[in-house]
């Protein structure tokens, strides 16, 4: 590992050992990146096929803006790397975190023919800097393209602010934000509302049939 980003290794590290606590990288999947520099555009991606409880020195590799390894190595950049491309080249966001979880594909599924979801009401807007008693939160919803090139065409059509997100039908959820400390912010908030959702959901389905 190179001191010149050691420091962003080591914060990708952390969040990578936070979030797999929770259980939010079965079957290695899942994929995290930081930046490391703005010009040239550089970031630390995760490496493709790893066990993301264990902590290694093969858990990330540098890549550059289009995704190819900066330095010579054996290991492949995570299949949706193009994803943190688009978001670290249309916006100043230092952190992007990409996860798969049973409740994030649920809500994709239940809300896929509006092509988004919507919070209102909810505590936990208030991550994302909404504390008016109108404010809303909406998350699109996109098709999980197969083709990568085509899924990271789509989904840069939403970068369009330093932070956000970015749900892909039964796939899984994209956030960014300004570092990893608001970009994991931002995750745990969404998780937590699309928890709320389904749980609501199912006990008003319940009442429906009491």
């Amino acid at each position: 590992m190179k001191m010149n980003y050691e420091n962003q290794w080591n914060e990708l590290a952390d969040i990578k050992d936070e979030l797999a606590q929770r259980d939010w990288f079965m079957g290695t999947s899942g994929n995290l990146a930081i930046k490391v520099e703005n010009s040239p555009l550089s970031f630390l991606v995760t490496a493709s096929g790893k066990d993301k409880r264990k902590r290694t020195s093969e858990d990330f590799l540098l890549v550059e803006q289009n995704g190819l390894p900066v330095e010579e190595t054996t290991l492949k950049p995570s299949a949706e790397t193009l994803l943190h491309c688009k978001v670290f080249q249309q916006s100043k966001a230092g952190c992007c975190l990409h996860v798969h979880t049973v409740a994030n594909n649920v809500i994709s599924e239940l809300f896929s023919e509006e092509r988004e979801v919507t919070f209102k009401e909810q505590e936990l807007i208030k991550a994302w800097g909404k504390w008016g008693q109108e404010d809303s939160l909406t998350i699109p919803i996109i098709y999980n393209y197969a083709h990568i090139p085509r899924l990271a065409e789509e989904f840069g059509l939403h970068v369009n602010e330093d932070h956000g997100a970015v749900l892909i039908r039964n796939h899984g959820i994209t956030v960014w934000g300004k570092n990893g400390f608001e970009a994991k912010k931002l995750l745990e908030a969404c998780e937590f509302l699309f928890q709320y959702k389904i749980t609501l959901l199912q006990t008003k389905r319940m009442e429906l049939f009491n």
